[in-house]
């Protein structure tokens, strides 16, 4: 992973759960990326929700993807 590449992190079926009943939303209505995108771990797959932190003037922004 270089370094300015965002942290990428699979989130276990319990978070996942957690998320979608925390803001209302389903699996389908998460924004989407592709399995074969290169910042993934390697042991994902489709159907699997992936957490990206990102750094922004010290600030760390949190994001979700579903895996397609």
């Amino acid at each position: 992973m270089h370094t300015l590449q965002p942290k990428h992190c699979k989130l276990k079926e319990q978070e996942v759960q957690d998320i979608l009943k925390k803001y209302n939303l389903s699996l389908s209505q998460l924004p989407k990326i592709k399995k074969e995108d290169s910042a993934l771990p390697k042991d994902v797959n489709i159907g699997d929700v992936i957490k990206i932190e990102r750094k922004d003037e010290g600030k760390v922004n949190i994001y979700f993807r579903a895996v397609i």
